[in-house]
């Protein structure tokens, strides 16, 4: 094991998904994370969604680079062990409800009795406080929550969710960033901390000034499809070969660029024309600009066509066109990652490149509870008490 995180031992105790997508951030850089399931009950997500020979691939991906063992943390002896594994921690992540863990007296002030050191992440859906904190919290409670249903979609259309889990994975990003300003804390004071994160907050940090907007002008932001009020032309195009190109004039050189090349630079000299705001009114008449031309042609030439032009474009991929794409494979953003269920699978590298200490996927995930007796061992429990735990049902 290798990388900047070298050294740092996280346990993770979380489920379903920012807790465990976190965790598998910090050990694509070296941390060594023990993933802890609940004997019985193992991490829903080994479960959700296609499975190859009854093998769940959802769990591959989020189990990546942890070592798994089981530990019943509602039985004292359970509790004991957790105390027994933090010890020597630095980070802890769970995401039970508000005050389970206090419940097994495992709670932060607890643990940094053991191990004052620890950093605990602590995620929920509506944070440690509050009137809703006690409530059971999903990532599209948050999706809702947060505005980003009521903005997404068409104008006449129905707030819309994600397909995929896009406030825990946001939540994710920031409980591993948040993780890491306590260890550079803990390197300061020498002490841990308790990080609390909601997952209704950082989705809605990624929805920029909507709340500003609100405050200082009454504005709430509407349903606007694939449009956006800020610039225009910008939406999804359908070409004469049936696939979809997205194109984005953020920049007003890029919009003059657009409309030069689909044949209408008449609009350019319109007054509207000159400011982001201005060609947004004008949505309409320059998405049927665009529109037309785009229509005429299939996707490669569209594309090729923008890209002489210095024009902003995207073909709009699925699975296939990533896997097949030149740009992806240059920068290595899949990975093929060895396995010893499925002997290997392919998944979505680390999400940035570092020059001096990369991060790596070093295996997908684990079975349930694979590494249990190899951990407990190294915190001193004998095999006769693995046996008798094993019989108790507490491992």
């Amino acid at each position: 094991m290798s990388g900047p995180l070298h050294g740092v031992k996280v346990v993770d105790l979380a489920t379903l998904f920012a807790g465990p997508l976190a965790a598998a951030f910090l050990g694509d850089f070296g941390a060594d994370v023990v993933k802890v399931e609940h004997p019985a009950k193992p991490d829903p997500s080994r479960g959700h969604g296609p499975a190859r020979d009854g093998v769940g691939l959802w769990w591959k991906v989020l189990g990546r680079n942890k070592r798994t063992v089981t530990c019943n943390l509602s039985d004292p002896q359970g509790a004991e062990l957790l105390r027994r594994l933090i010890a020597d921690a630095d980070v802890l992540v769970e995401n039970f409800r508000p005050g389970t863990l206090e419940r097994w007296g495992l709670g932060p002030d607890e643990l940094h009795a053991v191990n004052p050191r620890l950093v605990i992440a602590r995620i929920s859906g509506f944070g440690q406080l509050g009137p809703y904190a006690s409530r059971p919290g999903f990532g599209t409670l948050a999706e809702a929550m947060s505005g980003f249903a009521a903005a997404t979609g068409e104008p006449d259309g129905p707030p819309t969710l994600p397909p995929f889990g896009l406030a825990d994975s946001v939540t994710a990003l920031a409980a591993a960033y948040a993780v890491m300003l306590a260890l550079r804390g803990r390197d300061l004071t020498g002490r841990g901390q308790v990080v609390d994160l909601a997952i209704i907050e950082p989705i809605m940090a990624m929805l920029g000034p909507q709340i500003t907007w609100y405050d200082q002008l009454g504005y709430v932001q509407p349903r606007l499809g694939n449009r956006s009020n800020n610039n225009a032309p910008r939406n999804t195009y359908r070409c004469a070969d049936g696939r979809w190109v997205a194109v984005s004039t953020s920049a007003q050189s890029i919009a003059e660029r657009v409309l030069r090349l689909v044949g209408r630079p008449e609009l350019i000299d319109e007054p509207w024309f000159a400011t982001g705001s201005g060609r947004a009114a004008h949505a309409d008449e320059l998405d049927a600009a665009v529109g037309a031309w785009v229509a005429n042609r299939d996707r490669d030439e569209v594309v090729a066509a923008f890209e002489a032009a210095q024009a902003a474009v995207a073909p709009v991929y699925d699975v296939r066109d990533i896997l097949a794409d030149p740009q992806y494979a240059a920068l290595g953003t899949v990975v093929t990652v060895p396995d010893e269920d499925l002997g290997e699978v392919r998944m979505q590298n680390v999400p940035f490149r570092m020059s001096a200490s990369p991060g790596e996927i070093r295996h997908a995930g684990r079975g349930h509870g694979q590494d249990t007796d190899e951990v407990f061992r190294a915190l001193g429990v004998t095999d006769d008490e693995l046996a008798a735990l094993r019989e108790r049902g507490v491992i």
